[in-house]
C-alpha cells in the first residue's frame, strides 16, 4: 500500500521469512490433507483445530504499556467442540510491528491460528487448564512483562491469546483456539504530535410535538417519555455529559435536544393534551445542571436547531419553493437556544451532513445559511495516491471549508460496545491506528478530526472515553477543539475537489426525506402563515409549530420513513384541527319584510386566544334583489362568540341566497363559507296608504277623546256643592242645551289605540327566522 511506503525498505527481508516459514510449516499438514479420502461437509459439524474453541479477550491494561508495565489480558474461554479438552494452557505471542494502516486492518479480520504470521508463544507466562468440557466456559488473566515480549522499534504489534491442549482426536498439543488485539508500543514521545480532534455529539431522536395544553402555561405534549431514560443516570445521554466532561472534546450539540430537556423540566404531558402528566422533572434538571457544568470547559458547536438533514435538502427539497428558507431560521435559533439554556455562545459555522458525505449540492445548501465549514468524511472526500493521512481542513472554494474526518477512526466504535470484548478490540485498533498516523510520516504534523456516529450508546461511549483517557499521556497525539482544526494549516497535497452527486452512496440516498415530504412540510408552513395573522397572540402557535415544522426535517428520520410520515400528518391535522376552531356558525334561512333589513351572522372563537383583524362579508346569489350590505371588520375574545349584523337592502319579491365568508387581512379566505337563504317579501305601496290611514284615524280619535275629557273637567269645577247657584237660574244654565252638555252620550273609546310596531311575522309557513328591521 502506498500509506506504507515508509516502511517496505525494513520490512521485505522479514516478509520473505515469514512467507518461507508459513510454507514450510503448511505444507506437510497440506500434503496429508490431499492424501485423505475427503468427506461431504455436514452444516452440523462442531469446530476444528484452531476454530474449536472460542477465545475472547474482554480486557487489556494498560491500553498502551511503557517499558517497566506488565501487560495484563483478561477474557473468556468456551469450548465449541462436542468433546472435551485436557492438558491445555492459555499463551501470549505478538507478531511482527505492522507496516501501515492498511496492515492494521487485515490484521483485524484474520482468524484461525496462522503459524509464523502469529509469532511465537511468550515462555514461562502461561495458565493451565486442566479440563474444558464440550459447551463449557471459564475465565482466565494472563499477565506477561513488557520486557518478556521482547518489543523491538516503536509501532503497533498484534498480540495472541491462544488456548493449546489436547483433544480424542489429536491427542496432541495443538492451538485449538485465538484471539488477537493490538498493542502500540512507543518509547518516547513523538517527534511531531498529531493534533486529535473529537466530536462529541449530544443528539436524539425527536421528543416534542407541535401540541400544547390549551392552558395559559402552554404545557407542552411529549410523543412519549422516552427521553428520560437516556438523560437518566447510566442512560446514554447521561453518560456522555459525564464522561466529555473530563476529556479533551469538542461538545457538538442539536440545541432541539436542550430544548426538549428544558421543556421536560417544567409541567408536561405525554402522548396527547389528554395523557398523563409527566414524571420526570428533577432527572431532566439535574441533566441540564450537569452538562451546564461540563461546557465550561469546552468548546460547544451548535447545530442548527433539529439537526436537519442536508442531503435530502440538497437532493429533494431545493425544488420545492421555501423549503431551504428554514434553514437560517433553524441556525439562529440555536444560537439563541444553547445561550439561553447553558449559558454559552456556540459556534455556529458548522454543518454536519449525514456521515460525512457530501457532493457539491449538499455544500451548498450547507453553506446557505451561514455555515462555512463542512464537516466531510475520508471515504467520501478521498485522497488517492498520497502515502500518509493528510490535515483534515481542505479550502473548497467559496471561502469555505471542507473538515474532512478520518474515516477509520470515526467508524472505530460502530456496533455493540456493551460486550467487552467488542469495547476492548475497538479501543486497541483505535490508538494503533492513531499512532500508526504519525509514523506514516514522523516529521509532518498533522490535524486529525473524529466524527462519531451520532448518537453513541452508553457503551459506545464508554469505549470512545477509555480510548481517550489513554491518549491523554500525549506520547504520539494531542488535542485539539474543533474550531482550531478547521483554521489548520491545509496539506497541499490532499484532495480538494468536492465529489458529485453520481458518487453520493446510494445506501445513503435511500434513507433521505422524499420531495413529497417537503411539499408537506411547506403546506403546513402555508397554513400556518395565514392562520397566524389572524391571532392576537400568534407567538403561543408560531413558536410549537415553528419548531415541529425544523423537527420534520430531522436527520433522526434516517431509517425510519413511517415515524417521519406520522409526525408530518399529525402536526399538520393538529394546525387544521386549530385552525377549525374558527368559524361562523350556520344560520337557518331568513324571510326579509320589507325594503330593509338588519342580518345577524355570528362568528365562534373556540380558541384560548382571541381573534382580530379579519373582515367577515356577504354575498348575495342575485344582488339586484338583494344588496347584503357591506363587509366588517371582526375581533372575537377567545372561548366566545359573537353576532355581527348586515344592513340588508331588498329591490324585490323572491328568495336569495346569501353567502358568508371570513376573509384575512390581506383578503385570502378563511375557513369554509356558510351559506343561508333570504325569503324578500316586499310591501307594496296601497298597503302602506292603507295601513297610513288607519293610524291616522287612530290619531283622530285620540284627539277627540281627550277634548271631551278636557271639557267635561272644567265643567264640573264651576258647579256648586249642590249643584247650582243658588237661585235655580243662571248657574245651571240649560241642562239639555248645546253649551257643553253631554245629552248622556258617552263617547266611544277605541279598542286599543297602540299601533302595531313589533316584527314583520314570519312567512305564511310559520318557519324561517324574523330579521330586525
Amino acid at each position: 500500500m502506498a500509506e506504507a511506503a515508509g516502511f517496505q525498505g525494513t520490512e521485505r527481508p522479514r516478509g520473505r521469512w515469514l512467507r518461507r516459514t508459513v510454507a514450510l510449516l503448511t505444507g506437510v499438514p497440506l500434503l496429508v490433507g490431499l492424501l485423505q479420502v475427503p468427506q461431504a461437509p455436514s452444516a452440523q459439524a462442531a469446530p476444528t483445530g484452531s476454530h474449536a474453541v472460542d477465545v475472547t479477550i474482554d480486557s487489556m491494561t494498560p491500553s498502551a504499556p511503557t517499558k517497566s508495565d506488565t501487560v495484563t489480558v483478561s477474557g473468556t474461554l468456551t469450548n465449541d467442540s462436542k468433546t472435551a479438552i485436557t492438558d491445555a494452557h492459555v499463551g501470549m505471542s505478538r507478531s511482527s510491528a505492522l507496516g501501515g494502516r492498511s496492515a492494521i486492518d487485515a490484521a483485524a479480520k484474520r482468524t484461525g491460528y496462522i503459524p509464523g504470521v502469529d509469532g511465537q508463544e511468550v515462555k514461562g507466562h502461561t495458565e493451565k487448564v486442566a479440563r474444558l468440557d464440550a459447551g463449557a466456559s471459564r475465565s482466565f488473566t494472563l499477565s506477561v512483562p513488557v520486557k518478556d515480549l521482547h518489543l523491538g522499534e516503536d509501532g503497533v504489534y498484534q498480540l495472541g491469546v491462544s488456548l493449546s491442549g489436547n483433544t480424542p482426536a489429536a491427542p496432541y498439543e495443538h492451538v485449538l483456539g485465538i484471539d488477537r488485539t493490538f498493542l502500540p508500543w512507543q518509547e518516547s514521545d513523538a517527534e511531531k504530535k498529531t493534533q486529535l480532534t473529537y466530536m462529541w455529539p449530544l443528539i436524539s431522536s425527536t421528543h416534542l410535538t407541535a401540541e400544547t395544553d390549551p392552558d395559559a402555561q402552554q404545557t407542552p405534549v411529549f410523543r412519549n417519555d422516552d427521553l428520560a431514560a437516556e438523560i437518566a443516570p447510566g442512560g446514554r445521554l447521561q453518560q456522555m455529559v459525564a464522561l466529555g466532561k473530563n476529556l479533551p472534546v469538542t461538545f457538538v450539540i442539536d440545541p432541539d435536544l436542550l430544548a426538549t430537556v428544558d421543556a421536560m423540566a417544567k409541567t408536561y404531558k405525554v402522548d396527547g393534551a389528554d395523557g398523563p402528566t409527566g414524571k420526570n422533572q428533577a432527572v431532566a434538571r439535574q441533566w441540564l445542571t450537569d452538562l451546564e457544568e461540563a461546557v465550561k470547559t469546552h468548546e460547544v458547536v451548535a447545530l442548527p436547531f433539529a439537526d436537519p438533514d442536508l442531503a435530502s435538502l440538497a437532493h429533494h427539497g431545493k425544488s420545492v419553493p421555501r423549503a431551504l428558507s428554514h434553514l437560517g431560521p433553524a441556525t439562529e435559533l440555536a444560537a439563541k437556544t444553547v445561550d439561553t439554556v447553558l449559558g454559552v455562545k456556540p459556534r455556529t459555522d458548522f454543518a454536519w451532513p449525514v456521515d460525512g458525505a457530501i457532493d457539491s449540492s449538499i455544500v451548498d445548501v450547507a453553506t446557505s445559511a451561514g455555515a462555512h465549514n463542512v464537516i466531510s468524511r475520508s471515504d467520501s472526500l478521498r485522497d488517492p495516491g498520497v502515502p500518509y493521512t493528510p490535515t483534515a481542513a481542505r479550502p473548497i472554494g467559496g471561502g469555505n471549508t471542507a473538515v474532512v474526518a478520518d474515516a477509520r477512526l470515526s467508524r472505530a466504535f460502530e456496533g455493540d460496545m456493551a460486550n467487552a470484548g467488542d469495547a476492548t478490540h475497538a479501543v486497541q485498533e483505535f490508538l494503533a491506528q492513531t499512532q500508526m498516523i504519525g509514523r506514516q510520516s514522523p516529521g509532518r504534523q498533522r490535524s486529525i478530526v473524529v466524527a462519531p456516529q451520532r448518537m453513541p450508546s452508553a457503551g459506545q461511549a464508554q469505549a470512545m472515553a477509555s480510548a481517550l483517557r489513554t491518549l491523554e499521556s500525549e506520547r504520539w497525539t494531542q488535542p485539539l477543539d474543533l474550531s482550531r482544526a478547521a483554521k489548520a494549516k491545509p496539506d497541499p497535497s490532499a484532495n480538494r475537489q468536492v465529489p458529485s452527486g453520481a458518487n453520493y452512496p446510494a445506501s445513503l440516498r435511500r434513507q433521505e426525506l422524499p420531495t413529497e415530504a417537503f411539499r408537506q412540510i411547506q403546506d403546513t408552513q402555508s397554513a400556518l402563515d395565514e392562520f397566524q395573522v389572524i391571532l392576537d397572540q400568534p407567538e403561543r402557535v408560531v413558536t410549537p409549530f415553528g419548531t415541529a415544522i425544523m423537527r420534520e426535517m430531522s436527520t433522526s428520520w434516517r431509517g425510519d420513513s413511517s415515524g417521519a410520515t406520522g409526525f408530518r400528518n399529525s402536526v399538520r391535522s393538529y394546525l387544521s384541527s386549530l385552525t377549525k376552531k374558527v368559524s361562523l356558525i350556520q344560520k337557518s334561512d331568513a324571510t326579509l319584510s320589507g325594503r330593509s333589513a338588519t342580518i345577524p351572522v355570528t362568528v365562534q372563537n373556540n380558541l384560548v386566544q382571541g381573534v382580530e383583524g379579519m373582515t367577515l362579508e356577504l354575498s348575495s346569489s342575485q344582488p339586484n334583489r338583494l344588496d347584503a350590505g357591506t363587509s366588517q371588520r371582526i375581533k372575537v375574545d377567545g372561548g366566545h362568540s359573537q353576532s355581527f349584523k348586515f344592513d340588508t337592502t331588498a329591490n324585490a319579491n323572491g328568495r336569495a341566497w346569501v353567502t358568508a365568508q371570513l376573509y384575512t387581512s390581506d383578503g385570502k379566505p378563511y375557513g369554509d363559507p356558510m351559506t343561508f337563504q333570504v325569503n324578500v317579501t316586499e310591501i307594496t305601496a296601497t298597503v302602506m296608504l292603507v295601513i297610513a290611514g288607519g293610524v291616522l284615524l287612530l290619531v283622530l280619535a285620540g284627539v277627540r277623546i281627550y277634548l271631551q275629557r278636557k271639557r267635561h273637567a272644567a265643567e264640573s269645577s264651576d258647579d256648586g256643592p249642590d249643584g247650582d247657584d243658588g237661585d235655580g237660574s243662571e248657574g245651571g244654565g240649560d241642562t239639555d242645551g248645546d253649551n257643553g252638555g253631554t245629552d248622556g252620550d258617552t263617547p266611544e273609546q277605541p279598542s286599543d289605540p297602540t299601533p302595531d310596531t313589533g316584527s314583520e311575522s314570519p312567512d305564511a309557513s310559520g318557519s324561517g327566522e324574523k330579521v330586525d328591521r
